[in-house]
């Protein structure tokens, strides 16, 4: 069964010594022309030879030291961090060195330059369209962003809202705060690769894999991590690289696991 602890000892096993040769920080604040709400990012991002890696937290989470101090670290002794992010961003990184998404995903899709509510509601198409149509489904969502909520109701899917950070959609439905506790009254599950980055990804895994549900994730955490729990309860994967969508106006990738026949 793949989890990420195996692919954590998988790499470990590694006898090549690769190192960080480039970390940063990104933060980032948006609100949409045309939206009511705003957010906020932060995210951390590792560099092994062609390959960024990355994983997002909340803001304030760590400072800038724990970027520094991954400078020219062997990439397994960051397998090994105490920090959680520290590792999902270092795994991330090395699977995507040694197999880019250019090679391994099932398709590419190019979002269209633009504004950036253009280039989010592009960007949630491309996400929304993993998921299988059959009508009056419910969709647990975790880690909200609202135009992947607005693409769900384009299509007359019900959806339940789960954020960690709280707080309200664009329409004023509150942020549900405990994932596991709504997972019994879904019928399929759109998660952020933040859970991977905050610990909640496995129970999410664990109950897509024992029902059937449909498990679909959008990741700029994880990128390349996600895509090696296809099978073992994930069902399709909507992987974006660094740079992301919100960071530039013109054209960027997002590959995409497990495109529905």
């Amino acid at each position: 069964m793949t989890t990420m602890d195996v692919l954590l000892a998988e790499a470990l096993t590694d006898p090549e010594e690769h190192q960080v040769s480039v970390a940063f920080v990104t933060r980032q604040g948006a609100r949409h022309t045309g939206r009511g709400r705003g957010y906020r990012n932060h995210v951390l991002s590792l560099r092994v030879g062609a390959a960024v890696g990355s994983c997002a937290v909340e803001p304030g989470e760590f400072g800038d030291d724990l970027a520094y101090d991954c400078v020219g670290v062997p990439v397994k002794e960051l397998l090994a961090h105490p920090a959680q992010p520290v590792r999902v961003a270092a795994l991330d990184a090395y699977l995507m060195n040694a197999r880019p998404h250019a090679e391994a995903a099932d398709a590419a899709v190019t979002v269209p330059g633009g504004s950036s509510l253009a280039k989010s509601r592009r960007r949630a198409a491309a996400v929304i369209d993993l998921l299988p149509e059959p009508g009056g489904r419910t969709v647990l969502v975790v880690g909200v962003v609202n135009s992947l909520l607005e693409r769900l109701r384009e299509r007359g899917w019900r959806y339940l809202p789960c954020d960690y950070a709280g707080g309200e959609t664009e329409w004023g439905e509150p942020h549900l705060p405990d994932a596991t506790a709504l997972i019994d009254r879904c019928d399929a599950i759109l998660a952020s690769g933040m859970t991977l980055g905050n610990g909640t990804f496995e129970p999410l895994r664990e109950h897509a894999a024992a029902t059937g549900k449909p498990f679909v994730t959008f990741a700029q955490t994880g990128s390349a991590i996600l895509p090696r729990f296809r099978g073992a309860g994930l069902s399709a994967v909507s992987a974006e690289p660094y740079p992301f969508f919100w960071l530039d106006g013109g054209p960027t990738t997002i590959f995409r696991y497990g495109v529905p026949a």
